[in-house]
């Protein structure tokens, strides 16, 4: 993502949606956690070494905005640690067969409300859930 979203920044895509993304994950804040990166360079972007329920929180209440998370084993990190208020899946039209499972390691049953879809207009639909009984 640091090499691509750049890039398309400088040299656009003529894709609107593409280009429009694309400038806005460039500006906006991003955490980069890490145990074998030595450095990030992209804009506005922090690296950290560990995950802390506590810089989180911090981090959650400082944006005082959504916290967007798309790593799976950021994904599973947090959710071992109670911290995913919402889930939104996005399912794509397409079939790849093979790929990084979402929700590697849980082993307990995690019960989700749909709250919301959401579809665009490339065929992706998102689907907006809580923890059931959250």
């Amino acid at each position: 993502m640091e090499d691509y979203w750049p890039a398309v920044v400088k040299k656009p895509t003529g894709n609107k949606a593409t280009d429009e993304f694309a400038v806005i994950i460039n500006n906006i804040s991003k955490v980069v956690f890490s145990r074998t990166l030595k450095n990030v360079d992209w804009e506005n972007t922090a690296l950290k070494r560990e995950i802390s329920k506590e810089e989180i929180l911090s981090l959650r209440q400082e944006a005082d905005k959504d916290i967007l998370v798309g790593s799976p084993g950021l994904i599973v990190a947090l959710m071992q640690l109670d911290l995913i208020d919402e889930y939104q899946l996005s399912v794509h039209p397409i079939i790849l067969g093979s790929g990084l499972p979402l929700f590697k390691n849980i082993r307990d049953k995690v019960d989700l409300t749909l709250l919301k879809t959401k579809t665009f207009d490339c065929g992706v639909v998102t689907l907006y859930y809580e923890r059931a009984n959250g």
